[in-house]
């Protein structure tokens, strides 16, 4: 029994010799202990054709749309057009109720014809004045020779004389009321024509030829107009054959827009469709959406991502709509103020150029390298000395043997897909595309990497729900 029980043992020491041995064979093996491969996407460096994009949203609108408003108050009498009607440059639209100025305009002629009377008469006075000088002087120039033949006093020459110079001031001031009448005058024609040209204004003509795109009023509605700002606004007049999307730009893609640029217009309206539309840059703003003239800027300049914008007006050419605007026997206008679309602005355009997916590309260095500080023996740094900052650096990992290499690359345009590489790859490298966590964060140089199922995560995702 006692033999049994230290061959037992035997054999257990034997295995866990066994074990051990086995252990540091396949450590030193590389067999256990091996660090854990990351696992990762690959792609391959090859040449493509890139067309680079900028995305922006916004709404259409006419080339050209005049809002109309009254230079009068008053009440409508008179509605001539309905929303959607054509019209012509010098049509009749409104017609605003004239009595008040009617009774203004007589006023303002009988205000003419009372100083015109009132003019004459100050001619009229000019001639009694001048005729009243002429007897005074003959009475002054005979006064003076008999003075001087002493048969008159001093005294009774002196009163002559007076009446003389009194004679003569008569005929300015006279002259004076004639020249004030006919100011008068003046400004009481002025008032008539202020009075004949409200009048007028209260028949509106259309300022241009158009289709009236919105109509704000009815008839006998009161509305307000003044000649020093925007009355209501009764209808707006627009030419729905010249179409444009405006759209806002951020500050960090408005670089890259120029006018001339071709666009795809997606317009909501037509999405279920699949109908696209094309377009070209003729306008892009200077100035930033809410910027004040003083050149400051204001939180209204910027959007809900609190990113500058910038205007683009984007014509749609005629051509990529053309077989939409005659259906069903009559004209029509497929493209409405106020539609939503969306546009991709088409900025630059290679063909065959070096190319990875987006993805593969990151960025690495702009950290501050500080230096350890040792407090008891090694030397301090100056408190004032700047930290260097390591520059940024656009690089990929590059795939060989199941690790990866960081290599530094110079980039081009790129689209939503692939980007265009300048420098530092080579056609038929293998280069890693991700996961974006990894090739943005986790991945060095040197790491050991896998390909990814890419079944495991669904597979993955199945269980979860399940």
């Amino acid at each position: 029994m006692k033999k049994k029980s230290n061959r037992i043992w035997w054999i257990l020491g034997g295995i866990v010799i066994l074990l051990i041995g086995g252990l540091v064979a396949a450590k030193q093996a590389g067999i256990i202990g091996k660090p854990k491969a990351t696992e990762v996407d690959f792609a391959t460096v090859k040449k493509t054709d890139i067309v680079e994009r900028v995305s922006a949203s916004g709404r259409v609108q006419p080339e050209v749309e005049v809002k109309i408003s009254p230079d009068v108050s008053g009440e409508i009498i008179g509605l001539y057009v309905a929303e959607g009607d054509s019209v012509r440059q010098g049509q009749l639209l409104v017609k605003i109720r004239p009595d008040n100025y009617e009774s203004l305009l007589a006023r303002a002629r009988a205000t003419v014809n009372s100083s015109q009377a009132q003019l004459e008469q100050s001619k009229a006075a000019v001639a009694q004045a001048q005729a009243r000088l002429i007897r005074a002087k003959a009475d002054y120039e005979r006064q003076r020779k008999l003075l001087a033949d002493k048969v008159i006093s001093q005294a009774d020459f002196e009163q002559v004389e007076a009446n003389y110079n009194v004679a003569r001031q008569d005929v300015e001031s006279a002259q004076a009321n004639v020249r004030a009448a006919q100011f008068n005058v003046q400004g009481s024609q002025a008032g008539l024509r202020d009075a004949s040209e409200n009048l007028r204004k209260t028949t509106i003509y259309a300022p241009v030829s158009g289709i009236i795109s919105k109509l704000n009023i009815e008839l006998g509605e009161r509305v307000v107009g003044t000649s020093q700002m925007a009355g209501t606004e009764l209808m707006r007049l627009a030419n729905l054959n010249n179409m444009e999307v405006r759209v806002n730009v951020n500050e960090n893609d408005i670089v890259r827009v120029s006018l001339g640029d071709t666009v795809d217009i997606d317009v909501d309206s037509y999405s279920t469709t699949g109908r696209k539309f094309k377009g070209i840059v003729t306008e892009i703003a200077n100035t930033a959406n809410g910027l004040t003239g003083s050149g400051t800027g204001t939180s209204s300049a910027l959007s809900t991502d609190a990113v500058t914008e910038f205007e683009v007006r984007i014509k749609v050419l005629n051509n990529s709509y053309r077989d939409l605007m005659a259906q069903k026997g009559r004209k029509t206008y497929p493209l409405k103020p106020g539609m939503t679309a969306s546009v991709e602005i088409i900025t630059d355009r290679k063909s065959g150029v070096l190319s990875v997916p987006i993805a593969s590309v990151t960025t690495r260095g702009g950290e501050q390298n500080e230096e350890k500080k040792d407090d008891d023996d090694g030397p301090q740094e100056p408190e004032n000395k700047p930290a260097k900052k390591e520059q940024i650096k656009e690089i990929v990992f590059v795939h060989a043997n199941g690790k990866v290499a960081q290599r530094e690359v110079k980039t081009g345009i790129s689209d939503f897909e692939n980007i265009e590489i300048i420098s530092g790859l080579k056609a038929g490298e293998q280069v890693v595309a991700g996961p974006f966590i990894a090739v943005s964060k986790k991945l060095k140089d040197g790491d050991l990497v896998a390909k990814r199922d890419p079944n495991k995560d669904k597979k993955k995702e199945q269980k979860d729900e399940e």
